[in-house]
């Protein structure tokens, strides 16, 4: 499976793509590269997303889990850049309970591009399972905050 690594704001991140789509994104520097055009430019908006300048990814995705997680990740992908919302919200607005939610958050094989890191706890920040975890979360959630209030057009 092609994968490519790239330094980032949390650290080295390895994105990895099959049959024309990303399939995951993790943390540390993967062993084999290569340079594929898709991968080059998954790594290219990652880039700019961490500079500020990117609010919404364009690249195809696959992440393998059940029908309800994959229901998850598409909901996640819908939450605005700089916006947040809770695992509640996510349940009503496709079924399940905050916790299953919170399950298939903790199962995303593509975050940041899939922003599990959106979704927060009804009385707080709630968990991160990436990274060094809720640092991790804080360190993403406020690189969109601050480019949001820098450049208010960019959230919309």
């Amino acid at each position: 499976m092609p994968q490519l690594s790239l330094h980032s704001a949390i650290g080295d991140l390895t994105v990895a793509e099959e049959d024309g789509a990303i399939v995951s994104v993790d943390w540390g520097w993967g062993r084999d590269q290569s340079a594929t055009p898709l991968l080059a430019r998954a790594r290219d908006q990652l880039f700019a997303y961490f500079d500020g300048d990117l609010t919404r990814f364009d690249l195809p995705l696959n992440p393998a889990g059940t029908p309800y997680r994959r229901r998850v990740w598409l909901a996640l992908v819908a939450i605005p850049y700089g916006a947040t919302r809770s695992y509640a919200d996510i349940a009503r607005q496709i079924g399940g309970s905050p916790r299953s939610v919170g399950q298939a958050n903790g199962a995303n094989p593509i975050p940041i591009i899939i922003p599990c890191h959106r979704v927060l706890a009804t009385g707080g920040i709630g968990g991160y399972s990436g990274g060094e975890g809720l640092a991790t979360k804080r360190t993403l959630l406020a690189l969109e905050a601050r480019a949001t209030s820098l450049f208010p057009s960019v959230a919309a």
